[in-house]
């Protein structure tokens, strides 16, 4: 079984500061920082580039597992698209083959101020006889770290 759900959300920022963001582990530290109930901690091997490690450790009964790791498998930074695969616990334990997670920061064009659009995307393929884990799949989670990165940016701004 393939699937995949897709949210967005705009930010009154340039897109190029977006992606300073969005393509760097600064992302990470705004994930730690801002969104204890989505992960009690998180384990960095890496400098942030394609191959960095992130152990995720979440919060006891928040998602059905307790942890899994991604790898950043792609980094864009001319079409400004990152992409992350689990490759150790978490959703391949419930079936998984494939859970990825992709950004895209979309400048809006003739904007004035500055605004871009920031989509996620989760992409999934589960095993037929685990069809029914599909459920975990939640992109409001995402839609929870996109606002914490406007949340970051309107700090920003205001200071």
């Amino acid at each position: 079984m393939i699937g995949s759900v897709s949210e967005q959300i705009e930010m009154s920022v340039p897109a190029s500061q977006a992606w300073e963001v969005y393509s760097s582990l600064m992302l990470a530290k705004i994930i730690e920082e801002k969104l204890r109930n989505l992960a009690d901690r998180l384990e960095i091997e890496g400098d942030g580039g394609v191959g960095t490690l992130i152990k995720i450790i979440f919060p006891p009964g928040a998602f059905g597992f307790n942890s899994y790791t991604e790898k950043f498998t792609k980094i864009d930074h001319e079409k400004r698209v990152k992409e992350t695969e689990v490759v150790e616990g978490g959703y391949l334990d419930l079936g998984f083959d494939l859970f990825r997670v992709r950004f895209e920061v979309i400048e809006k064009e003739d904007d004035s101020p500055p605004s871009c659009i920031i989509r996620s995307t989760i992409e999934y393929e589960i095993k037929e006889e685990f069809a029914a884990n599909a459920s975990f799949v939640n992109i409001q989670t995402l839609v929870e770290v996109m606002q914490a990165v406007a949340d970051f940016f309107i700090a920003e701004n205001n200071k």
